[in-house]
C-alpha cells in the first residue's frame, strides 16, 4: 500500500509503498477513504509523543471501510463503513469496565503508539470495544472530522464542561477543535467569545456560532477582555490550542466558580504551564482535562449531527493528496488551515 513515512523526528516524511496490513484476530483492516490532518500529527512528527517509534506511519482521525476481518471479530463485517475514536480501548480494564475507555490503561492510538492512516489501509485491534458504524448518509470527509476534534471537543463542551443554554463559553483557538466547540456549545444555547489571532479564523468562528469575538493581538489583556464581553467572566473556558499563554487566559477568564476545560495538547516546551492558583482557590475554579471520547458516546453525538443541529461538514477545509499533506504537516506551527484539511490516501 502507499502511505506517508517518516524516518526521523522533525524531518520530511517520504510516500512509500509498505506492506499491507493484516488483522488481528480481534482486529480488522480498514480501507482509509478520509483522514484528518491534525496538529497532534505535527508534534509526533516532531517527537513530542514519546509512543512513537521509527519507522512511522501518522495520521489518527479517519474513516473508512472494513476490508478484512479477524476470526474473533463479532459485531462488525467487511463492508461496514466506520469510523474510529483516536484512544482505542482494550475493553477489558478497571476504566473500560467503568465507562472511561478514553483513559484506558492500556489504551493504544493509531498513529502514535501503532502506523496510522495516512495511508491506503490501516490495522485496528479489539475491534469490537472501538469501531462506531458511520450513518449511510455521512461523507467519510466527515466522518473523518469527528474521529479527534469534533468528538474530543464535544466530550469537553458537553461531558466535562458540562454547557448550558444562556452560560459564557470562551474558546481559545479558533483552529479544528476551537471551531467544533464554538459550534457545541453554541448549538447547546450558549454564548460564545472566540478568541485567536486570525482575523479569517474570527471570522469562520462567528460563522460557527460565536456571539463576540477577540483579536489578542489587539488587546492588552485577554482574560480582562472576556471577562468585559462576559459582563463577569466565562462561565466555561476551552484552551483548543495548548500554549502556556492561552492555558493562563482560559483559567483566568473564569467567573467565579466558573470551569476550565484544557483541550489543546501541552507537550514539549509547553509541558509545564503557569497557573493562577489564588484565583483557583479563591473562586473555586474547576480544571479539567479532555483527551478524546468513548466509542460508545458517539451515538449521543450522532443523534445532534442527524437532527441537523450541529453541522460538522461546515468545519471541512481543503482536500489534500498523501504528497500535498508533506508540507502542510510540516508548517502546522507556523500555518494551520482554515478548518479541517482532509486527506484522500488514494489522490
Amino acid at each position: 500500500m502507499k502511505a506517508m513515512l517518516f524516518e526521523l523526528f522533525d524531518q520530511a516524511p517520504e510516500i512509500r509503498d509498505v506492506p499491507d496490513p493484516s488483522p488481528a484476530a480481534d482486529g480488522v483492516v480498514i480501507d482509509v477513504k478520509a483522514t484528518g490532518l491534525c496538529r497532534s500529527d505535527w508534534h509526533g512528527w516532531k517527537g513530542h509523543d514519546t509512543d512513537i517509534r521509527l519507522p512511522h506511519v501518522p495520521g489518527h482521525e479517519f474513516a473508512g471501510v472494513v476490508a478484512a476481518v479477524g476470526p474473533r471479530v463479532q459485531r462488525f463485517r467487511v463492508g461496514d463503513r466506520v469510523t474510529v475514536p483516536f484512544i482505542a480501548a482494550c475493553g477489558q480494564c478497571g476504566e473500560c469496565h467503568a465507562g472511561h475507555q478514553q483513559v484506558c490503561e492500556a489504551q493504544f492510538q493509531p498513529g502514535f503508539t501503532h502506523w496510522g492512516s495516512f495511508a491506503e489501509y490501516v490495522a485496528i485491534d479489539r475491534a469490537d470495544h472501538n469501531l462506531v458504524r458511520l450513518p449511510d448518509d455521512m461523507t467519510f470527509a466527515t466522518a473523518a472530522s469527528l474521529g479527534c476534534r469534533f468528538a474530543t471537543s464535544f466530550r469537553a463542551v458537553v461531558d466535562q464542561g458540562r454547557v448550558r443554554g444562556g452560560e459564557w463559553v470562551a474558546v481559545h483557538g479558533a483552529g479544528g477543535v476551537g471551531l467544533s466547540a464554538i459550534m457545541i456549545a453554541a448549538a447547546l444555547g450558549a454564548n460564545v467569545v472566540a478568541v485567536d489571532i486570525a482575523e479569517s479564523k474570527l471570522a469562520l468562528a462567528r460563522a460557527m456560532g460565536a456571539c463576540a469575538t477577540i483579536n489578542s493581538r489587539e488587546v492588552d489583556d485577554v482574560a480582562e477582555a472576556v471577562r468585559e464581553v462576559t459582563r463577569g467572566g466565562a462561565h466555561v473556558s476551552i484552551d483548543a490550542l495548548g500554549h502556556p499563554e492561552t492555558c493562563f487566559n482560559s483559567i483566568s477568564n473564569l467567573r467565579r466558580r466558573g470551569r476550565h476545560v484544557q483541550v489543546g495538547l501541552m507537550l514539549a516546551d509547553h509541558a509545564r504551564a503557569e497557573i493562577p492558583m489564588a484565583r483557583v482557590i479563591a473562586h473555586e475554579l474547576e480544571i479539567y482535562g479532555s483527551h478524546g471520547m468513548q466509542a460508545w458516546r458517539y451515538d449521543a453525538m450522532l443523534a445532534m449531527i442527524r437532527a441537523g443541529r450541529v453541522r460538522p461538514e461546515r468545519l471541512l477545509g481543503e482536500t489534500l493528496s498523501l504528497a500535498a499533506a508533506i508540507p502542510a504537516l510540516m508548517a502546522m506551527d507556523r500555518t494551520a488551515p482554515d478548518g479541517i484539511a482532509i486527506i484522500d490516501p488514494r489522490a
